[in-house]
């Protein structure tokens, strides 16, 4: 039984981590609940468990190769492979669909992961693989969740306009991590991930995006949004400014004062 596990507190360091947590978390039976938990995982042992519980022979060829050259990668990337691994194999199955189910629902938060990145792979248009990420967009993992915006960032970067109309639902939406999605998703420059040329110019293109989210009651998208214009500021810093300006003589809530005061961040050293 794990369920005395679940509601730990993470180490503050990988050498502090639990034996049997430890345990759990290759065993694939609880998720990660910080870096160093991720940082500390077993791959290849992970990898098989995993597999086995989805009905993936966890010695299958396809799997073996990647695990093989895994740790040429870093430790972000070895993920990906693993995801890539796992479509791969399940590509030509009749019960494809019953595999990603099994892998999109698995306790870990890692196996989520993987189900997120399948999206990526997917040959389909972005409004198909919004709808088939939003799961992974809502999901209670904040790993997941920075997953499932990566999944689809490139398409957006592709053609922002287009993306732009198909967000507008999402910072509307009832859901403060499907708010945060739509933000995180489009951030100029953002974390882990490539920057967005287009709205390094052009901030003003996903302006719509973010219009609806400057008093936004979630600390979470409160802080996406600051993130986002601070991005901005990095290479138009006086139409950052002014939409600073705008909001605050627009939305006089405690809300917009602290979305303002942290975009603004940057500023003194852009202006």
């Amino acid at each position: 039984m794990v369920q005395h596990l679940l509601g730990r507190k993470g180490a503050a360091r990988i050498e502090l981590i639990p034996p049997d947590v430890l345990e759990a978390l290759n065993e694939a039976k609880v998720p990660t609940v910080n870096l160093n938990e991720f940082l500390a995982l077993d791959l290849p042992r992970l990898s098989r468990n995993v597999a086995r519980h989805i009905g993936i022979d966890p010695q299958h060829e396809r799997l073996a190769d990647t695990l093989a050259m895994i740790a040429a990668f870093s430790k972000v990337k070895r993920h990906e492979h693993v995801a890539r691994a796992f479509y791969d194999i399940t590509e030509a199955r009749e019960e494809r669909d019953a595999t990603a189910h099994a892998l999109a629902s698995h306790p870990s938060d890692i196996a989520r992961c993987w189900a997120a990145q399948w999206v990526m792979f997917a040959r389909m248009p972005l409004a198909e693989k919004l709808v088939a990420v939003r799961r992974f967009a809502a999901d209670a993992h904040f790993g997941v969740r920075e997953v499932a915006w990566m999944s689809v960032r490139d398409e957006v970067a592709g053609d922002i306009d287009a993306s732009v109309a198909l967000l507008m639902p999402w910072v509307r939406d009832a859901d403060a991590n499907i708010r945060r999605f739509a933000s995180e998703l489009t951030r100029p420059r953002g974390v882990w991930c490539a920057q967005i040329d287009a709205l390094k110019r052009e901030p003003w293109r996903a302006s719509a995006l973010i219009e609806p989210l400057k008093s936004d009651a979630s600390r979470y998208v409160q802080n996406s949004v600051a993130n986002w214009l601070n991005d901005a500021s990095k290479t138009q810093p006086e139409w950052v400014d002014k939409v600073c300006s705008r909001w605050e003589r627009a939305s006089r809530t405690a809300e917009t004062r602290y979305i303002v005061k942290r975009a603004r961040r940057s500023l003194a050293n852009a202006l």
